[in-house]
């Protein structure tokens, strides 16, 4: 990649992540660093860890070692990956199955009548009728990771990586995540949450019971929505 070349990648956000972006709430994100540094007793990097080949972009440092993010560098741009259906007439198509059909029909670009599961929100649905005829039924859910390029609605810059322990995140960090906190922000919870303790959950509903608590290094990736 030349230098000053930007360039795009998929990134997967769980349904309540794609609102907070779509709210203009969520402004950055947290990714667990793979493979985790090894650090030794004394809290320096070990070799073993250090030997790892960790060519290509550049970006952050863990001490002195150049880290590799797969998440870009800033001005690179990130297209989201969500939950999604398509129509139940498609219900038996692959996406690369329905872009090459769309191609091979004479059309320009794939597409289709989409339904996104964060907020309910249709593209392309009244191309495929005419109210007030009976709209289309909506088909199986699909996983965000299966979701095609053609199909991302949310198109984001990056502006701004660093790596650092999950633990180091402040309050005003956990709001720019999403999580603000308050009364209702965590199921069952009693009491107003505060920012935090809210992150933590999200954390830990996303990396499993007791992830937070193994304080892993992270990405942390900020960005802005920008018109796909």
């Amino acid at each position: 990649m030349e230098a000053g070349e930007m360039k795009e990648r998929p990134i997967l956000f769980s349904a309540p992540m794609v609102r907070a972006i779509l709210a203009g709430t969520k402004t950055q994100t947290r990714r667990a660093v793979k493979p985790q540094p090894e650090v030794s007793e004394q809290g320096n990097l070990c070799g073993a860890w250090l030997s790892r080949p960790l060519g290509g972009l550049l970006l952050p440092k863990v001490g002195d070692i150049a880290m590799h993010c797969p998440y870009g560098k800033p001005g690179d741009r990130l297209w989201v990956r969500e939950a999604f259906r398509f129509l139940n007439s498609f219900d038996a198509d692959s996406p690369a199955a329905i872009g090459v059909k769309c191609i091979s029909a004479g059309y320009p670009k794939p597409w289709a009548p989409i339904q996104y599961k964060a907020d309910g929100n249709r593209d392309n649905w009244l191309a495929v009728c005419t109210p007030p005829a009976d709209m289309p039924t909506p088909g199986k859910l699909r996983p965000g990771i299966h979701m095609p390029r053609w199909a991302s609605r949310i198109l984001l810059e990056v502006t701004a990586v660093r790596v650092e322990r999950l633990h180091d995140i402040s309050q005003a960090d956990c709001i720019a995540e999403g999580a603000t906190g308050g009364h209702g922000s965590i199921a069952g919870y009693p009491y107003a949450a505060t920012p935090d303790e809210h992150y933590r959950r999200i954390w830990e509903q996303i990396n499993g019971a007791g992830a937070w608590d193994v304080n892993p290094w992270v990405w942390v990736i900020e960005f802005r929505s920008v018109q796909s």
